[in-house]
Protein backbone atom coordinates (compact mmCIF):
# COMPACT_ATOMS: atom_id res chain seq x y z
CA UNK A 1 0.00 0.00 0.00
CA UNK A 2 1.28 3.46 -0.93
CA UNK A 3 0.86 6.16 1.70
CA UNK A 4 0.80 9.92 1.08
CA UNK A 5 1.84 12.14 3.97
CA UNK A 6 1.34 15.90 3.95
CA UNK A 7 4.20 17.09 6.15
CA UNK A 8 7.03 19.57 6.47
CA UNK A 9 10.61 18.60 5.75
CA UNK A 10 13.26 21.24 6.50
CA UNK A 11 10.33 23.60 7.06
CA UNK A 12 9.05 23.08 3.51
CA UNK A 13 5.51 21.71 2.93
CA UNK A 14 5.72 18.49 0.93
CA UNK A 15 3.78 15.41 -0.05
CA UNK A 16 5.89 12.45 1.03
CA UNK A 17 4.90 9.34 -0.93
CA UNK A 18 6.22 5.87 -0.12
CA UNK A 19 5.11 2.27 0.29
CA UNK A 20 3.86 1.74 3.84
CA UNK A 21 6.06 -1.28 4.46
CA UNK A 22 9.15 0.65 3.29
CA UNK A 23 8.42 3.85 5.22
CA UNK A 24 11.43 3.62 7.55
CA UNK A 25 13.86 2.03 5.08
CA UNK A 26 16.72 3.69 3.21
CA UNK A 27 15.31 4.06 -0.29
CA UNK A 28 16.25 5.72 -3.57
CA UNK A 29 14.80 9.24 -3.57
CA UNK A 30 13.03 11.17 -6.33
CA UNK A 31 12.16 14.84 -5.85
CA UNK A 32 9.51 16.24 -8.19
CA UNK A 33 9.01 20.02 -8.54
CA UNK A 34 5.75 21.51 -9.82
CA UNK A 35 5.26 24.31 -12.34
CA UNK A 36 4.61 28.04 -12.00
CA UNK A 37 1.22 28.78 -10.32
CA UNK A 38 0.75 25.04 -9.72
CA UNK A 39 1.20 23.07 -6.47
CA UNK A 40 2.58 19.80 -5.16
CA UNK A 41 -0.77 17.96 -5.35
CA UNK A 42 -0.96 18.41 -9.12
CA UNK A 43 1.87 15.92 -9.72
CA UNK A 44 0.72 13.26 -7.30
CA UNK A 45 0.33 10.69 -10.09
CA UNK A 46 4.12 10.81 -10.57
CA UNK A 47 4.61 10.24 -6.85
CA UNK A 48 2.23 7.32 -6.75
CA UNK A 49 3.73 5.43 -9.70
CA UNK A 50 7.30 6.00 -8.51
CA UNK A 51 6.43 4.92 -4.96
CA UNK A 52 4.81 1.79 -6.39
CA UNK A 53 8.13 1.10 -8.10
CA UNK A 54 9.95 1.26 -4.74
CA UNK A 55 11.11 4.87 -4.50
CA UNK A 56 10.69 7.46 -1.77
CA UNK A 57 9.11 10.48 -3.50
CA UNK A 58 8.96 14.04 -2.22
CA UNK A 59 6.84 16.69 -3.94
CA UNK A 60 7.46 20.15 -2.41
CA UNK A 61 5.51 23.39 -2.64
CA UNK A 62 7.70 26.16 -4.04
CA UNK A 63 7.69 29.53 -2.27
CA UNK A 64 4.46 31.51 -3.00
CA UNK A 65 2.74 28.31 -4.17
CA UNK A 66 0.31 25.85 -2.61
CA UNK A 67 0.46 25.98 1.18
CA UNK A 68 3.05 28.78 0.88
CA UNK A 69 0.81 31.05 -1.16
CA UNK A 70 0.87 34.68 -0.03
CA UNK A 71 -1.93 36.19 -2.14
CA UNK A 72 0.50 38.01 -4.41
CA UNK A 73 -0.94 39.76 -7.43
CA UNK A 74 -0.25 38.03 -10.73
CA UNK A 75 2.17 40.85 -11.63
CA UNK A 76 4.17 40.44 -8.40
CA UNK A 77 4.24 36.67 -8.83
CA UNK A 78 5.56 37.06 -12.38
CA UNK A 79 8.28 39.41 -11.15
CA UNK A 80 9.26 36.86 -8.50
CA UNK A 81 9.68 34.05 -11.04
CA UNK A 82 13.48 33.79 -11.01
CA UNK A 83 13.66 34.31 -7.24
CA UNK A 84 11.31 31.34 -6.90
CA UNK A 85 13.48 29.25 -9.23
CA UNK A 86 16.72 30.03 -7.36
CA UNK A 87 15.18 29.51 -3.92
CA UNK A 88 13.70 26.18 -5.01
CA UNK A 89 17.12 25.01 -6.23
CA UNK A 90 18.47 25.76 -2.74
CA UNK A 91 15.53 23.95 -1.16
CA UNK A 92 16.20 20.82 -3.24
CA UNK A 93 19.48 20.53 -1.32
CA UNK A 94 17.76 21.21 2.02
CA UNK A 95 15.16 18.50 1.43
CA UNK A 96 17.79 15.98 0.38
CA UNK A 97 19.96 16.73 3.41
CA UNK A 98 17.08 16.52 5.88
CA UNK A 99 16.02 13.11 4.57
CA UNK A 100 19.60 11.84 4.53
CA UNK A 101 20.03 13.01 8.13
CA UNK A 102 17.02 10.84 9.01
CA UNK A 103 18.76 7.86 7.37
CA UNK A 104 15.92 7.45 4.87
CA UNK A 105 17.82 7.79 1.58
CA UNK A 106 20.27 5.74 -0.45
CA UNK A 107 22.51 8.71 -1.11
CA UNK A 108 23.95 7.35 -4.35
CA UNK A 109 20.44 6.96 -5.83
CA UNK A 110 18.77 10.38 -5.99
CA UNK A 111 16.82 11.79 -8.94
CA UNK A 112 15.22 15.17 -9.62
CA UNK A 113 12.42 16.01 -12.02
CA UNK A 114 9.90 18.74 -12.69
CA UNK A 115 7.36 20.28 -15.03
CA UNK A 116 7.75 23.74 -16.62
CA UNK A 117 9.23 25.90 -13.83
CA UNK A 118 10.06 22.61 -12.11
CA UNK A 119 11.91 21.54 -15.24
CA UNK A 120 13.86 24.80 -15.15
CA UNK A 121 14.68 24.10 -11.48
CA UNK A 122 15.81 20.60 -12.50
CA UNK A 123 18.33 21.98 -15.00
CA UNK A 124 19.63 24.50 -12.44
CA UNK A 125 19.95 21.74 -9.86
CA UNK A 126 22.02 19.65 -12.29
CA UNK A 127 24.33 22.64 -12.73
CA UNK A 128 24.68 22.90 -8.93
CA UNK A 129 24.60 19.46 -7.32
CA UNK A 130 26.88 16.58 -8.33
CA UNK A 131 24.92 14.19 -6.08
CA UNK A 132 21.97 14.04 -8.52
CA UNK A 133 22.23 10.67 -10.25
CA UNK A 134 19.60 11.19 -12.97
CA UNK A 135 17.05 13.83 -13.98
CA UNK A 136 14.00 14.51 -16.12
CA UNK A 137 12.87 17.91 -17.37
CA UNK A 138 9.34 18.20 -18.73
CA UNK A 139 8.81 21.48 -20.65
CA UNK A 140 11.78 23.13 -18.91
CA UNK A 141 14.57 25.36 -20.16
CA UNK A 142 18.30 25.03 -19.42
CA UNK A 143 19.01 28.45 -20.97
CA UNK A 144 18.42 30.71 -17.97
CA UNK A 145 19.97 33.88 -19.37
CA UNK A 146 18.41 33.56 -22.82
CA UNK A 147 14.98 32.86 -21.33
CA UNK A 148 15.38 35.81 -18.95
CA UNK A 149 16.16 38.08 -21.94
CA UNK A 150 13.13 36.74 -23.83
CA UNK A 151 10.84 37.43 -20.86
CA UNK A 152 12.08 41.01 -20.54
CA UNK A 153 11.70 41.58 -24.29
CA UNK A 154 8.15 40.24 -24.21
CA UNK A 155 7.29 42.47 -21.24
CA UNK A 156 8.59 45.50 -23.16
CA UNK A 157 6.60 44.56 -26.26
CA UNK A 158 3.47 44.28 -24.13
CA UNK A 159 4.36 47.63 -22.52
CA UNK A 160 4.25 46.10 -19.06
CA UNK A 161 5.81 48.00 -16.18
CA UNK A 162 9.24 46.63 -15.20
CA UNK A 163 10.14 48.11 -11.77
CA UNK A 164 13.86 47.54 -12.30
CA UNK A 165 16.50 49.75 -13.88
CA UNK A 166 18.70 48.45 -16.70
CA UNK A 167 21.53 48.06 -14.17
CA UNK A 168 19.29 46.04 -11.83
CA UNK A 169 18.16 43.85 -14.72
CA UNK A 170 21.79 43.24 -15.64
CA UNK A 171 22.56 42.15 -12.07
CA UNK A 172 19.52 39.86 -12.02
CA UNK A 173 20.69 38.25 -15.26
CA UNK A 174 24.23 37.81 -13.93
CA UNK A 175 22.84 36.16 -10.79
CA UNK A 176 21.38 33.40 -12.97
CA UNK A 177 24.68 32.55 -14.71
CA UNK A 178 25.81 29.85 -12.19
CA UNK A 179 22.57 27.92 -12.83
CA UNK A 180 22.61 28.21 -16.64
CA UNK A 181 23.41 24.66 -17.75
CA UNK A 182 23.61 25.68 -21.41
CA UNK A 183 26.72 27.72 -20.52
CA UNK A 184 28.40 24.86 -18.65
CA UNK A 185 27.18 21.54 -20.08
CA UNK A 186 30.30 19.80 -18.79
CA UNK A 187 28.64 19.86 -15.35
CA UNK A 188 26.31 17.12 -16.55
CA UNK A 189 29.27 14.71 -16.41
CA UNK A 190 27.34 12.13 -18.41
CA UNK A 191 24.54 11.78 -15.89
CA UNK A 192 21.31 10.31 -17.29
CA UNK A 193 19.03 13.10 -18.55
CA UNK A 194 15.65 12.88 -20.25
CA UNK A 195 13.87 15.90 -21.72
CA UNK A 196 10.30 16.07 -22.98
CA UNK A 197 8.84 19.10 -24.75
CA UNK A 198 5.78 19.87 -26.86
CA UNK A 199 6.59 21.61 -30.13
CA UNK A 200 3.52 23.86 -29.74
CA UNK A 201 4.53 25.14 -26.30
CA UNK A 202 3.67 28.85 -26.06
CA UNK A 203 5.00 29.32 -22.51
CA UNK A 204 8.50 27.81 -22.36
CA UNK A 205 9.96 27.83 -25.89
CA UNK A 206 10.58 24.38 -27.36
CA UNK A 207 13.72 25.47 -29.19
CA UNK A 208 15.70 25.96 -25.95
CA UNK A 209 15.60 22.28 -25.03
CA UNK A 210 15.84 21.08 -28.62
CA UNK A 211 19.01 23.11 -29.25
CA UNK A 212 20.44 22.09 -25.87
CA UNK A 213 19.87 18.43 -26.71
CA UNK A 214 21.95 18.78 -29.87
CA UNK A 215 24.56 20.80 -27.96
CA UNK A 216 25.14 18.04 -25.40
CA UNK A 217 24.60 15.02 -27.66
CA UNK A 218 28.37 14.65 -28.33
CA UNK A 219 28.87 14.31 -24.55
CA UNK A 220 26.68 11.18 -24.50
CA UNK A 221 28.00 8.26 -26.59
CA UNK A 222 25.49 5.99 -24.82
CA UNK A 223 21.81 5.59 -23.92
CA UNK A 224 21.87 8.03 -21.00
CA UNK A 225 20.46 10.98 -22.96
CA UNK A 226 16.92 11.07 -24.32
CA UNK A 227 14.87 13.81 -25.95
CA UNK A 228 11.17 13.23 -26.61
CA UNK A 229 9.51 15.73 -28.92
CA UNK A 230 5.72 15.85 -29.21
CA UNK A 231 4.56 17.67 -32.34
CA UNK A 232 0.96 17.84 -31.10
CA UNK A 233 1.54 18.99 -27.50
CA UNK A 234 1.48 22.52 -26.16
CA UNK A 235 2.30 23.47 -22.57
CA UNK A 236 0.81 20.36 -21.01
CA UNK A 237 2.48 17.10 -20.05
CA UNK A 238 1.00 14.06 -21.77
CA UNK A 239 0.38 10.65 -20.22
CA UNK A 240 3.15 9.24 -22.43
CA UNK A 241 5.56 11.79 -20.97
CA UNK A 242 4.90 10.92 -17.36
CA UNK A 243 5.06 7.17 -18.03
CA UNK A 244 8.41 7.72 -19.79
CA UNK A 245 9.56 9.72 -16.74
CA UNK A 246 8.75 6.87 -14.38
CA UNK A 247 10.51 4.38 -16.65
CA UNK A 248 13.58 6.64 -16.91
CA UNK A 249 14.05 6.63 -13.15
CA UNK A 250 13.45 2.88 -12.93
CA UNK A 251 16.28 2.41 -15.45
CA UNK A 252 18.73 4.99 -14.08
CA UNK A 253 18.21 5.55 -10.35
Amino acid sequence: MVIIQNEKIAGIPVLHVVKAEKQQEKLPLIMFVHGFTSAKEHNLHFGYLLAEAGYRVVLPDAIYHGEREQSLTNEKLQLAFWNIVVQTIHEVEQLKQALCDQNLVQEDRIGVAGTSMGGIVTFGSLATYPWIKAAVSLMGSPNYEAFFDAQIELAKQMRLSIPLSDEQLKKERERLAPYDLSRQPEKLRGRPLMMWHGERDQVVPYHYTYEFYHQIKPLYPNEKLKFISDDEAGHKVTREAFLETVQWFIEHV
